[in-house]
């Protein structure tokens, strides 16, 4: 895998601009500033006015009204989108995202009322950059509400991205059609021209028009149908919350529906294709289930009124987490009792629970930036585990978090890794980050956390920080600030069964003098790749700790040149007391005093813990007796980890065991 922390060069802009756009556009100063040597030119020859990937930010959107009319039978759909925009400062130049589509018309209306007025934009279009540029007669009013309409046209997609074709074959062999969207992360683009980044959220109101013999589906509930010209079907869905674009999501099929309704009274529906919806039942379930849960753990209602599963045959992802219209791949949602495995039922529950996580971290509280979508995946893979332990307690899904942790691990000692929070900028960038270290390695460190709060300060924090966030947008520290504000003053820290995996009930805190620093404790596990080696050597009393970072493969690259350094929250047992330790190791060597030898010290107690402990001269011999003696001496998880952490030792690179 190639490394993401790599920084893109992007294209350079003069500033001297050519005559003819100076007469055209309005700069800003901030864009005069960072304009290089060069213009970008639009597909037509003439100077494109932005040289970025990201868009301006003194052009936002409010609102959008899109209306789409797919055809199934020649594969085109064409579509009106008239988005609300307001200006921070004085500009004639509105960029926004178009991919793929034709655009036919673009005017920008001014006023309320019966007949507000209408002028014609100019359009350019970049399609380096996916870009496009309407160019008002004149600037636009700071404050002012306006409002752009575009009418565009383009092609179903047939890569599974945007608004795309799909196909299923009807148990008498017939093949049928359904158009569906995928637009995470940068494909809203392509079913309609938008400000497609996270950050720029607004509402949208869809209207879909189809003929009679199907139906659509989106965000939010169907309001009305009306019949229009050729006997087609307009179904006008209700207003959605504010919500990024990558969220939108609307379906063209001819599907059918099984329906429950929550106890909160939310409606939870699962569509699939006819021949299917029999599979229907146990992804139903799960679902309201999980949605009850969520309500309770997070203490926020979930805030719209359905929530829709859609199995759709041809899916390249697992499954998306559209804001009320989740989608799927039929074998991630639809379970046979007759024929499924148990396997199965086990994957559609997580993946169910994964998306349903989602509605509030991703979809309630959005990343800013692409940068750090491990707040969204991470968050979600690790709730996979809290909800499903819950709520699905035969599943046994706490015996399945380790296999994650160590999967992430193999990847994340490759020197091709990357932080789980690592500069991108381009579309390309952004799709590799959508990989098992920003979902695993996301996961894993955060049942680190959790289990170096305590499970109720880690609930709090999280409560806290849905709440101080709804409907916005992140970074990294805003999660570490919610945490920080909840942690107990007295240093005070209790195990859960979840976090814990083992069955040491009590626990001491190492820390409680220096106070908990989250924010510079988890800096560096997001914001370096890897994760570290602790060597243990145990002289009388004396545990002398020293970590590096661990990388396997070539020696040219060896771990001392990284120099990082992580806060390492260990924790450990003795033969003397089954009472877990912690001991926070901050620079690469310390030592801490026990207060009586032992015999054997077992370090970061039940797999916890996001690195591998190497125990130096007799400390692997100590262990290796006390298992074959009494290995239920220690956890399962323990065992585990003392075997996953000797094969990753065996290796010509690292010292041996």
């Amino acid at each position: 895998m190639v490394s993401l922390s790599l920084q893109w060069p992007l294209a350079t802009m003069s500033c001297l601009l050519p005559p003819l756009l100076t007469l055209l556009t309005v700069s800003t100063p901030s864009w005069c500033q960072n304009r290089e040597a060069t213009s970008p030119e639009a597909g037509n020859g003439t100077p494109f006015p932005w040289n970025k990937m990201r868009l301006p930010e003194h052009v936002i959107p409010v609102h959008y009204d899109l209306m789409i009319h797919a055809n199934l039978t020649t594969l085109t759909f064409w579509g009106t989108t008239e988005v609300e925009i307001t200006a921070s400062q004085p500009t004639s130049t509105i960029i926004l995202h178009s991919h793929h589509l034709q655009i036919a018309k673009a005017t920008l209306r001014k006023g309320a009322g019966e007949r507000p007025l209408e002028e014609p934009l100019r359009v350019l279009e970049y399609p380096a950059h996916e870009q496009i540029a309407l160019l008002a007669p004149e600037p636009l009013l700071v404050g002012l509400p306006y409002t752009v309409v575009i009418d565009y046209a383009g092609n179903l997609s047939d890569n599974f991205h945007g608004f795309y074709k799909s196909t299923y074959r009807t148990e008498e062999g017939e093949v049928r059609v359904l158009a569906s969207t995928q637009f995470e992360p940068t494909a809203a683009r392509m079913a309609f021209p938008c400000f497609d980044e996270p950050a720029l959220k607004a509402s949208f109101s869809i209207k879909i028009r189809r003929e009679p013999r199907h139906l659509a589906i989106s965000n939010m509930p169907l309001v009305k149908s009306v019949t229009i010209a050729e006997g087609l079907i307009e179904d006008h869905f209700d207003v959605t919350v504010k919500m990024s674009t990558y969220l939108v999501a609307f379906i063209i099929s001819d599907f059918q529906s099984v329906s429950k309704m929550t106890k909160s009274g939310v409606k939870v529906s699962v569509y699939a294709a006819p021949d299917k919806i029999n599979q229907a039942d146990y992804a139903l379930g799960a679902a309201v289930t999980l949605l009850e849960f969520y309500e309770d753990y997070f203490r926020i209602p979930y805030p719209l009124p359905k929530q829709d599963l859609a199995a759709i045959p041809d899916f390249q992802s697992g499954a998306m987490e559209n804001w009320g219209l989740t989608t799927y791949r039929e074998s991630s949602l639809l379970f046979d009792a007759e024929k499924s495995s148990p396997s199965s039922k086990l994957g559609i529950t997580m993946t169910v629970s994964h998306e349903l996580a989602h509605q509030w971290f991703g979809n309630l509280v959005t990343m800013e930036w692409w940068n750090d979508l491990w707040l969204n995946e991470g968050f979600a893979k690790f709730m996979e585990f809290v909800s499903v332990r819950v709520t699905h307690p035969e599943l046994k899904v706490e015996d399945y978090f380790l296999g994650k942790c160590f999967n992430a691990m193999e990847l994340d000692a490759l020197n091709s890794s990357h932080p789980v929070s690592t500069p991108v900028e381009n579309p390309a960038q952004i799709r590799e980050m959508f990989d098992d270290v920003s979902y695993e390695k996301g996961a894993c460190i955060l049942n680190m956390l959790r289990d170096y709060l305590s499970a109720d300060v880690f609930k709090s924090g999280i409560v806290q920080y849905l709440q101080k966030y709804s409907y916005k947008n992140t970074k990294n520290e805003d999660l570490w600030n919610s945490m920080a504000s909840i942690c107990p003053t007295d240093g005070t820290q209790e195990m859960d069964g979840f976090c814990s995996g083992s069955q040491h009930s009590s626990s001491s805190s190492h820390w409680r003098q220096e106070g908990l620093d989250v924010k510079t404790m988890m800096n560096t596990w997001t914001l370096q790749k890897g994760f570290p080696l602790i060597t243990i050597t145990v002289r009388g009393r004396n545990v002398h700790m020293k970590q590096e970072h661990y990388m396997k493969g070539s020696d040219d690259a060896p771990e001392k040149e990284t120099g990082y350094l992580w806060h390492v929250p260990l924790t450990f047992i003795t033969s003397k007391s089954d009472t877990v330790h912690r001991f926070l190791l901050k620079t690469k060597t310390d030592v801490l005093i026990l207060p009586e030898e032992v015999e054997w010290i077992k370090f970061n107690v039940g797999m916890n813990g996001y690195y591998i402990v190497h125990y130096e001269d007799d400390g692997w011999d100590s262990l290796t007796g006390l298992l074959k003696g009494t290995h239920t001496a220690i956890s399962s998880n323990d065992r585990a980890s003392l075997i996953n952490n000797a094969f990753q030792l065996v290796r010509p690179s690292s010292s041996g065991c």
